[in-house]
């Protein structure tokens, strides 16, 4: 592999990370803000290498594991850093599960996003269809019959897989609903909750947010190496933006839609790829440059206009 199509996916994949994880850094902002200079070092800290090493490094791993149960645990572990080609092809050939039950993971986030979550109109026909959010199951039902009844006839553990994407998908959301209550409760004062608590807390719904990040770095890429090094910057930059431009952040107000669309094409791609279409491997980073550079300018154009 040459530098740039090692250098692409790192970089996708860490602009990914961080527009994906905004809401999360700004509440993490708000919330630090109560806390004493103390704990919020060692929030910025301990919290960076839990984010990094156990999150964002152990989920890639389990998953690979999970497509990949021969290989054991302990395998897994050592396949994703092996050149052992045999190992490879091993990782290569279930692939299409991995990426089929992320792919569809993505695309229910993304029709949650559009029909159902508060937000920011960045484009035409957004404000119709949030106010037609009784849809949304009807969609993502039909949407999931549609993919299982193609992939059935091809492997049925590959309609599994994407059945147990959108099964991920509730689950998950279950646990951010809760998250947001968490959350809520924090940034009004969290009823006299210690410092430490909050830590706590916080690690807990970074945990629950990053499981949208690392399912879609795997359409930048299967490097597991890769995909810890993208997300781990990631990660870090985020750290920086939560302590020093979290203001500056909050006025760049379509970012999140720039991360939602890229969700929907980076999870059409998986699926794409899963039922064996030739995607090329730029075309995810490229993509999702494009995407959020369109949602930066505009957000900055609108602050601008704001100033006037």
């Amino acid at each position: 592999m040459n530098l740039l199509s090692l250098l692409l996916p790192v970089v996708g994949l860490s602009l990914f990370e961080v527009i994906s994880s905004i809401d999360n850094a700004i509440i993490n902002a708000e919330v630090l803000s109560t806390m004493k200079p103390k704990y919020r070092g060692w929030f910025l800290f301990w919290g960076l290498l839990f984010a990094v090493i156990i999150v964002r490094g152990l989920l890639p791993l389990l998953i690979v594991w999970m497509v990949s149960p021969g290989l054991g645990p302990v395998g897994a572990f050592t396949a994703t850093f092996s050149g052992d080609p045999h190992i490879v092809e091993s990782i290569e050939s279930s692939s299409p599960l991995l990426l089929m039950g992320g792919g569809v993971f993505l695309l229910f986030l993304f029709f949650h996003w559009i029909f159902l979550e508060e937000k920011q109109f960045g484009l035409p026909g957004e404000r119709f269809i949030f106010s037609q959010g009784v849809w949304f199951y009807a969609v993502v039902s039909v949407l999931l019959t549609t993919i299982v009844w193609f992939a059935i006839s091809i492997e049925p553990l590959l309609a599994f897989s994407a059945v147990v994407g959108s099964t991920a998908f509730f689950i998950t959301h279950g646990f951010k609903q809760q998250a947001q209550l968490a959350e809520k409760s924090l940034m009004k004062g969290s009823g006299g909750m210690s410092d430490i608590s909050k830590i706590l807390y916080l690690e807990v719904i970074d945990t629950t947010f990053s499981i949208d990040g690392v399912l879609g770095s795997f359409a930048f890429t299967l490097s597991v190496p890769l995909i810890l090094l993208g997300n781990g910057l990631g990660a870090f930059v985020l750290r920086e933006l939560t302590v020093h431009n979290i203001e500056r952040i909050k006025k760049y107000i379509y970012l999140k839609n720039g991360a939602m669309y890229s969700i929907l094409f980076l999870g059409t791609i998986m699926i794409a790829d899963a039922f064996g279409m030739s995607i090329p491997h730029y075309l995810s980073p490229i993509i999702t440059f494009a995407v959020v550079g369109y949602f930066f300018v505009k957000s900055r154009f609108v602050a601008s206009s704001a100033h006037l």
